[in-house]
């Protein structure tokens, strides 16, 4: 069988456990795996630092933060030479992301890697969900909070996922339609639906005569 080409996007709802099982899934079929690391990557590419890419990750608005920035955020010779718009960052993090697909075997977490990568005939893209209570318990662990507050985080980062998605795709985050795979994680929890999605991948290759062996 023919040796694959891997490439997973992780779409994810705040609290489900999308960055965990995206970074199993990397380790289960030795993929370098891109998260916040695609900051890095475009910020290299941009000849931005990396900072003002974390700054605006995933937020629709770039321009809220770009004249408050210090001379070290910028390079001299893009602020001035090149022709700057509100959808320049967004294009630097998909260049990245292409270059990433096309080097080797990757997972992707968000960043609107599946319509960066629409094109791709090996991209499979999953969508990951959890139950509302079950995210709510995640994110009031992760940060601290009360329940309450965990709400409000996810309302509100979710709604910039959201905004960040449907602005710069034209598409409905969320939508399941656009995705190979829904998975929620709550029944069977991050190491099961990581192999549960593992078991697709690999029926996936091999219908279409790859095979992964490990």
């Amino acid at each position: 069988m023919a040796e694959p080409h891997i490439i997973i996007n992780i779409g994810r709802q705040l609290g489900s456990g999308g960055r965990v099982i995206g970074r199993l899934l990397a380790e289960e079929f030795g993929c370098r795996f891109y998260d916040k690391e695609l900051l890095n990557l475009a910020a290299k590419e941009s000849g931005f630092s990396e900072q003002f890419f974390a700054q605006n990750d995933e937020h629709k608005r770039f321009f809220k933060t770009l004249f408050h920035l210090h001379d070290q955020h910028i390079g001299d010779n893009n602020f001035y030479t090149n022709n700057f718009s509100q959808e320049s960052l967004f294009q630097f993090q998909a260049d990245a992301i292409r270059k990433a697909a096309s080097s080797g075997n990757c997972v992707f977490v968000g960043r609107c890697a599946d319509y960066i990568l629409r094109d791709h005939p090996e991209a499979i893209n999953v969508f990951i969900t959890a139950d509302l209570n079950y995210r709510i318990d995640q994110v009031s662990k992760r940060h601290g909070c009360s329940t309450e507050a965990a709400q409000k985080i996810i309302h509100d980062k979710e709604g910039s996922r959201a905004s960040y998605y449907n602005y710069y795709t034209g598409r409905k985050w969320g939508d399941c339609k656009l995705y190979d795979l829904c998975v929620n994680s709550t029944p069977l929890g991050l190491k099961g639906t990581t192999d549960f999605i593992a078991h697709y991948v690999r029926l996936r290759l091999k219908m279409q005569g790859k095979e992964v062996l490990k």
